[in-house]
């Protein structure tokens, strides 16, 4: 049987734009990795500007160069994209965002911790390449890599079965610790997802009855060995992770194995 790994660390450095792929990730004080949704655009009542209540924000592309601090963002039916720096050029970014939206923004920026969904569980989130695969077969029309976009997911493990995640975590309250490299995670319970998932990465459009289907698809495909308990709806995958503060500083890196600690 192969030994599972770290296939892929995807950071998200403003939350709802696009991610990026990296070889190594620092662990912050907070066990979210460093520059994951670093920042977030609010409106004026200090809501985020995500996909779920703006869909028109999944229509940006964007890339980042994390070293040079840059954003390039391309906008619907533009040939080129615009770049700004993250730091030195915020007004100007939050500028043309505005515009984009038709409502004015603010960019905010929390290097501690990030703008995780899960504030108590801030750590990566986790999930395998044979999960997204199976997932996507659900739905006509929908690749693996969509399926990544959609779920958003921090770390990606290959080398193990579709759903194998799901053992990384046990009844309310305990959590499963496991190895990245040398770094050990605590896993605590399956991610709930929100409307996200349902909306296309590009267009934002809704994919029709799409909760249902994952609802009833996920709880047929549950392996037997799953703490059901922790599923009030089976509208959950990937799984929320904390991170003890020994690990504080350290790096996972891309390639390395994965093991459940006994």
């Amino acid at each position: 049987m192969q030994t599972p790994y770290l296939a892929k660390i995807l950071l998200y450095p403003i939350k709802s734009l696009d991610g990026i792929e990296v070889q190594e990730a620092t662990i912050l004080s907070s066990g979210a990795l460093q520059y994951d949704r670093e920042f977030a655009f609010v409106d004026a009542q200090n809501r985020f500007v995500n996909g779920k209540r703006y869909p028109q924000i999944l229509m940006l592309r964007s890339e980042f160069s994390l070293e040079q601090r840059l954003i390039k963002i391309k906008f619907p039916g533009e040939k080129s994209a615009q770049a700004f720096h993250l730091d030195e050029e915020r007004p100007a970014l939050t500028a043309v965002i505005s515009d984009f939206l038709g409502f004015p923004v603010q960019l905010q920026q929390n290097t501690t911790m990030g703008f995780p969904d899960d504030t108590d569980s801030p750590g990566a989130t986790v999930i395998s390449t044979a999960t997204l695969t199976e997932v996507a077969s659900w739905f006509s029309g929908i690749n693996v890599a969509e399926m990544r976009r959609r779920m958003r997911a921090n770390m990606e493990i290959d080398g193990v079965p579709g759903f194998w995640e799901d053992g990384l975590f046990a009844a309310s309250g305990e959590t499963v610790a496991f190895q990245v490299g040398d770094v050990r995670f605590l896993g605590i319970n399956p991610c709930q997802r929100c409307v996200v998932p349902t909306r296309d990465t590009y267009t934002g459009e809704a994919y029709p009855n799409f909760q249902k289907i994952f609802g009833q698809k996920r709880q047929a495909t549950m392996p037997t060995y799953v703490n059901t308990a922790q599923f009030n709806h089976f509208y959950r995958l990937s799984v929320n992770t904390r991170v003890p503060v020994a690990e504080v500083g350290k790096m996972i890196t891309l390639g390395s194995s994965i093991e459940i600690c006994q």
